[in-house]
């Protein structure tokens, strides 16, 4: 585990969003994204019958659609204990291999970070 307070100023806000998404829609995962100009895109599991995408996965695809280039960082809010393939791949794909991704439980306690890589 690591200690949330411990995080750097920019990276806690990004939990703390992925926190409050997840919270405030009720779904299983909540998600915030940095990108290179230090916006951040907040988003939670879509779920329709025609359309599945994760949180984390939304959060880019909101990054994409807003112009940015590049990510800083990414955060997911979730009962898993780590960040799934496909989303860490989404992350790669915009922001590189050595992007961090925070993964923390529904308390916003970080469990882990890993890379999109």
């Amino acid at each position: 585990m690591t200690d949330s307070s411990a995080l750097d100023p920019e990276d806690r806000k990004i939990v703390t969003l992925a926190r409050s998404a997840r919270a405030r829609n009720g779904v299983p995962e909540g998600a915030a994204v940095r990108d290179e100009t230090g916006r951040t895109y907040v988003a939670g599991t879509v779920a329709l019958d025609s359309l599945k995408l994760s949180a984390l996965q939304t959060a880019v695809a909101m990054a994409v659609a807003s112009g940015a280039t590049s990510l800083e960082a990414a955060a997911v809010v979730t009962e898993a204990e780590t960040a799934a393939a496909e989303d860490r791949a989404a992350v790669r794909d915009l922001g590189g291999a050595g992007t961090p991704v925070l993964v923390a439980g529904p308390d916003g306690t970080v469990r882990t970070t890993v890379t999109a890589g």
